[in-house]
């Protein structure tokens, strides 16, 4: 039997505000359950491990970051504020519950020296659906050869600028836009 999709939503939100701000390590199990209100039974109905739940959780927040990015995109003009659309979507994300502390994915990423295949199998698409995205938006820019490689040095200011959100949690993304714009 299935898990019923507002039980599974509970027990997503209750993993992410859990998970992402206490610590996966951190953060037993049962403390999601009580949480989240539901048993374990019905937690192992949908999910067969921790590790498949936190995967879950990264999955959902992909979705809704991407949502997020898209938003960003449709408001840009022009191809240099469709590729600095990223910039905007972090400063509407960061406003949203889940995204007012850092990023999820680097969090994750430092937890698990070695992720099971689930976790690491979400942690590969967020990564690879940025460089993808900064690479297809900056290819009318700069071109198809050098495309790939300002996606990764645009990739390295993003995650540099999270990573620097939880060392000063009120830094904005001007510091992260202006050298991305020289990059460009």
């Amino acid at each position: 039997m299935a898990m019923r999709p507002g039980t599974e939503q509970k027990l997503l939100d209750a993993a992410e505000e859990l998970f992402f701000t206490r610590g996966i390590a951190a953060t037993p199990i049962d403390a999601v359950l009580e949480r989240a209100g539901i048993s374990s039974a019905t937690l192992y109905r949908g999910y067969a491990s921790k590790d498949s739940l936190v995967a879950a959780a990264l999955g959902r927040r992909h979705d809704d970051w991407l949502a997020t990015w898209d938003r960003a995109v449709d408001r840009a003009t022009d191809d240099r504020g469709r590729l600095l659309a990223v910039f905007d979507a972090l400063d509407a994300y960061r406003s949203t519950p889940s995204g007012s502390r850092w990023c999820a994915f680097l969090g994750t990423a430092a937890e698990y020296v070695d992720a099971p295949a689930d976790v690491r199998g979400v942690l590969d698409l967020e990564t690879g659906t940025l460089r993808e995205r900064l690479a297809a938006f900056a290819e009318p820019l700069v071109g198809a050869e050098r495309a790939p490689a300002l996606a990764d040095q645009l990739l390295l200011v993003v995650s540099g600028y999270l990573a620097m959100r939880l060392r000063d949690p009120g830094l904005g993304t001007e510091t992260a836009r202006t050298i991305a714009a020289a990059l460009i």
